[in-house]
């Protein structure tokens, strides 16, 4: 069977979600304006908006109040996270990527890469500040990072995990990113980062799942406007985290990494 290409379709949709909740999503907070997108981007971003009722993100916040035992951050099978590492980029790209696998003192080189791109799967304290499933040991996130975002994000997302390992608290581990941020000891985003996130094994969190097939960009906090994010008819979503001074712009993409379409139903 012809593998379909990724990509938009030409449809266009009057969807404009009702929102009046912040959303919280991979590191960031995003305070959403009713927007029209294209008809798979409005989708998305219903889903994105689809933020727990306050039931709901009590119960998720009293499931998951501080760090489980480490043993269920982790993959007994490494094989196994090696290749759900890799589902996050299409083939092509991962299989010549480093890779990297959770250990009991932080991510350590699985496989050596030869492209530049490295792929891992980030824990549940790559969340957002109030996102509560900052300590949820279900969330699997495949990341595969071109070698710009792999500069920039590693160092963050080591400096978390180290203090996440080291028994710190979530406000902790917070405190010590927003030093860090200050001090210039991490790193702003140089031009040209992109993240694959087109897993469909994934899990980001109990709200969503894997969510839909995305890439990722980093920029500097508040640059979203020169992207075009959150404009009606552009499928760039920009979510802002003003802890890391960072803003994240999500693409979402009609294909999973294996080449199968993603789908989603009009009114889901």
């Amino acid at each position: 069977m012809e593998r379909q290409a990724v990509g938009f379709g030409d449809q266009r949709s009057s969807l404009a979600p009702a929102v009046g909740s912040e959303c919280h999503f991979i590191g960031g907070t995003m305070k959403p304006r009713r927007i029209k997108q294209s008809a798979f981007a409005g989708i998305a971003l219903s889903f994105l908006l689809g933020a727990p009722s306050p039931a709901k993100a009590q119960d998720a916040s009293t499931a998951y109040p501080k760090m489980a035992p480490l043993e269920q951050y982790l993959m007994a099978d490494r094989d196994a996270e090696i290749a759900l590492a890799r589902s996050a980029a299409p083939e092509s790209i991962s299989r010549d990527a480093e890779v990297l696998v959770l250990g009991r003192h932080g991510y350590e080189t699985a496989v050596k890469g030869s492209n530049g791109f490295v792929c891992l799967v980030e824990r549940s304290w790559g969340q957002g500040e109030e996102d509560p499933d900052f300590w949820n040991p279900k969330v699997r996130s495949p990341f595969c990072l071109n070698a710009a975002a792999a500069r920039f994000y590693l160092p963050r997302t080591n400096k978390r995990t180290e203090l996440a390992l080291a028994g710190r608290s979530k406000a902790q581990v917070l405190d010590a990113l927003r030093a860090g941020v200050a001090s210039k000891e991490l790193p702003a985003p140089d031009p040209g980062t992109l993240v694959f996130m087109m897993s469909k094994q994934g899990h980001i969190n109990d709200r969503d799942g894997h969510w839909h097939p995305h890439l990722m960009i980093y920029v500097s906090l508040n640059a979203s406007a020169a992207w075009g994010a959150n404009l009606e008819g552009s499928p760039v979503i920009a979510i802002d985290a003003p802890l890391e001074s960072l803003t994240t712009l999500l693409i979402p993409v009609r294909g999973w990494s294996d080449g199968t379409l993603d789908m989603p139903q009009t009114g889901h």
